[in-house]
């Protein structure tokens, strides 16, 4: 089974080799890892690629400036794809996705399609975030499933892995949304499709290195494209949801 872990990066100098030597530690067979990074001014794509001499399964994407994290994943789906992907993970560079959950989330397609690392079910906890962040974050999970019905605990989590079969069968190119929105219509346009969604619980940890890339301004972005998804209409007219 061929997998792609996809990780955009920015700035993440600090973290990402020791990320990636970890990943590689698991010692999961044909486990490939895409980095997607956008012009780090801190040398991230340097040290990548000074790794790239000694392992045949890392890759990476330099993109020529900051374009965001749906554009990045949408990069790293089509490169994944294209070289014969079964499997494909979505996580970030930080540590707050912890490498030891990889084989947990795999297990979990042999019942899904989706599997979602979920800091809101069951022996699932965010560890060391401020209180109005954590409430932040919950409430968004809220209004997600409020507005679109979703029944998923943590639509906005970024650590998760489709099956090739769900990023052939949903138009992912067409997504336009950034951020929390890309996440939360990712899990939209893979309910929609009619494919099984799983969650799995990981703990998370917020970052220890480097800075966060989340902005006040990305959590309102957020909030119009939900109602947009909630607005859209099919071709016969009616809502889509």
């Amino acid at each position: 089974m061929k997998i792609f872990i996809v990780i955009p990066t920015y700035n993440e100098k600090d973290n990402i080799k020791e990320l990636i030597l970890k990943i590689f530690g698991l010692s999961i067979p044909d486990l490939n890892i895409l980095i997607v990074d956008d012009n780090s001014p801190d040398g991230t794509a340097d040290l990548v690629q000074d790794l790239m001499k000694n392992q045949t399964r890392l890759f990476i994407i330099k993109r020529p400036r900051k374009l965001g994290l749906g554009s990045a994943y949408r990069e790293g789906f089509n490169f994944a794809l294209d070289r014969g992907a079964e499997v494909v993970f979505e996580m970030d560079a930080d540590f707050s996705h912890q490498p030891k959950y990889i084989p947990s989330l795999i297990k979990g397609l042999e019942g899904a399609d989706l599997v979602i690392g979920s800091r809101y079910i069951t022996g699932g906890r965010v560890e060391n975030w401020p209180w109005r962040r954590l409430f932040l974050s919950r409430l968004a999970n809220w209004y997600v499933n409020f507005v679109l019905g979703l029944g998923i605990k943590d639509a906005t989590s970024g650590f998760r892995v489709y099956k090739k079969e769900v990023l052939q069968g949903i138009n992912f190119k067409k997504i336009l949304s950034d951020g929390y929105s890309f996440q939360v219509e990712m899990v939209y346009l893979v309910k929609r499709a009619g494919f099984k969604i799983l969650e799995t619980p990981i703990v998370f940890p917020d970052r220890k290195l480097g800075q966060s890339k989340i902005s006040r301004g990305e959590v309102a972005s957020a909030i119009k494209n939900i109602i947009k998804l909630k607005t859209k209409k099919d071709k016969n007219g009616k809502k889509t949801v």
